[in-house]
């Protein structure tokens, strides 16, 4: 289309031009026009940024329509083309090539004699294959399906996706959230969240003492109160540590403790020779080996029993309650809507 020798196709563009010719025939004279008005545009801007525009055109088409013969970028890794073509340990740029071939493009690879494989290479693939093989992968599908499972559970605890119920009292007129804080009897929408994860029944106030009650039910809360005491420890000032650390091992792990906890023969010497220099995470051991504890085992129960699904289904009955009252009340007002003077004086 042009005549400028810088502008002239070459062999592959040919082909491919004319390709694409006898693919559209029908509507080449629209392209064609298409064309054309978009050279005039272009005529009208500025000599630098027309400049600017052509690199970015040309950068562009090298990436994603390379010269025949050459590495696809989007399709292989150069790197890794290089690593199959010159098994040689080579120093690499940040384009993958050797320092002597730097002035080349990165996409043309040079040819490099090919050297016989010995038996320390051998050794070292085994070694990474051996490492790749221990090496833990997850793939993008499952990932994405967590993430999906993940957002579409809490979608509903979210905000700025679905509307706080009750409302904010302070921005509506509302003033239910008021009247579920003063009865301190968790919503439904606040227990079913428990069951979500164990963390999500520790990080809640009301979860724990829940959670607290239903060991004590099962005479294992010494469980919890460790756990709590070793979280409190962490946050406790420098002075009180050390005397911190004593409490919580005279309690719940010294010979004849009063709270005695059920601790492996492992974590127990770790944390028995790390209270000889007390700190914030000496119980950091005991208390892991705790959390798996109950997670494993107290928390799946407290989920399955009648604590719980009684915390579930709380919820609904005072509205149901509530319904029938409202039910009730609207029939006794029609009935003594009937029986006023008025309504006696119209027969």
């Amino acid at each position: 289309m042009q005549n400028k020798a810088r502008l002239e196709l070459a062999d592959y563009e040919a082909e491919n031009l004319a390709r694409l010719q006898r693919a559209f025939a029908r509507k080449w004279e629209f392209i064609f026009m298409q064309a054309e008005a978009q050279v005039k545009i272009d005529r009208k801007k500025d000599k630098t940024e027309r400049k600017i525009l052509d690199s970015q055109e040309r950068a562009f088409w090298d990436v994603h329509r390379p010269v025949p013969g050459c590495v696809n970028t989007t399709e292989m890794d150069i790197r890794k083309c290089r690593r199959l073509k010159n098994p040689q340990k080579v120093k690499k740029s940040v384009y993958g090539v050797t320092e002597e071939s730097q002035s080349q493009s990165p996409v043309h690879v040079p040819s490099q004699p090919i050297r016989k494989t010995t038996k320390e290479d051998i050794r070292k693939q085994i070694t990474f294959l051996n490492a790749q093989i221990d090496r833990h992968r997850l793939k993008m599908s499952k990932v994405a399906e967590s993430l999906i499972a993940y957002t579409e559970q809490y979608v509903e605890y979210d905000p700025l996706v679905t509307p706080a119920e009750p409302s904010n009292p302070w921005i509506s007129d509302d003033i239910a959230l008021w009247d579920i804080e003063m009865s301190k009897e968790p919503s439904q929408h606040r227990v079913k969240r428990w069951g979500f994860s164990f963390d999500e029944i520790l990080k809640d106030q009301v979860g724990r003492d829940q959670f607290l009650r239903f060991l004590e039910s099962e005479f294992s809360s010494e469980n919890l109160r460790f756990w709590l005491a070793v979280q409190d420890l962490k946050e406790q000032p420098l002075q009180d540590v050390a005397k911190r650390v004593e409490e919580i091992w005279q309690e719940f792990l010294a010979p004849g403790a009063p709270s005695a906890i059920n601790l492996d023969s492992h974590s127990y010497e770790i944390t028995s020779q790390n209270v000889k220099d007390g700190g914030r995470y000496t119980f950091e051991d005991a208390q892991e080996h705790i959390y798996k504890l109950m997670k494993s085992d107290s928390y799946a129960r407290f989920l399955r029993s009648n604590a719980y699904q009684d915390l579930l289904l709380a919820r609904k009955k005072p509205e149901s309650e509530q319904g029938r009252r409202t039910s009730l009340e609207k029939f006794t007002r029609s009935v003594s809507c009937a029986d006023t003077p008025l309504s006696r004086g119209s027969w």
